[in-house]
């Protein structure tokens, strides 16, 4: 079974066991993306839109700015196991044009101010760079 998601990503039918696995992620998140997830969510950083465990081309993604086309990886240990996959599924992501960040749980909990600085610097940089408010750079210049 298959649903469109008109608006997130267009055009892309997810799967409805990736849909519940994502709902699942969302409930089961790590001490970092939990962090992470505080300083963006309601569109604290700066305005801008965030999205937490979205599906793209069959893939969950932490989180995805879409103003942006920007997919944010918080990579824990399971990452060292898996470098083929991610490397898949940063070739597919990057051929939907998305710029991939990926920071180590690690830089979130002790870092926080300059994970946030490099997200929004991405955002700024990014071809459709979203209104990023007055003052934006101010914090996280």
């Amino acid at each position: 079974m298959f649903r469109s998601r008109p608006g997130i990503i267009t055009k892309q039918k997810v799967d409805c066991i990736k849909g519940l696995r994502a709902k699942e992620l969302r409930r089961q998140m790590t001490l970092a993306e939990k962090i992470l997830w505080q300083a963006l969510r309601a569109k604290r950083l700066h305005g801008l839109h965030f999205r937490r465990q979205q599906v793209i081309d069959g893939f969950i993604v932490d989180f995805y700015c879409h103003a942006a086309s920007l997919v944010v990886e918080i990579d824990g240990d399971i990452h060292k196991l898996q470098p083929e996959y991610d490397t898949e599924r940063d070739r597919v992501l990057a051929a939907r044009e998305l710029q991939i960040l990926r920071f180590q749980n690690e830089e979130v909990l002790q870092d926080l101010d300059r994970v946030l600085a490099q997200i929004v610097e991405a955002c700024r940089q990014s071809n459709s760079p979203p209104s990023l408010g007055e003052g934006w750079g101010e914090r996280y210049a």
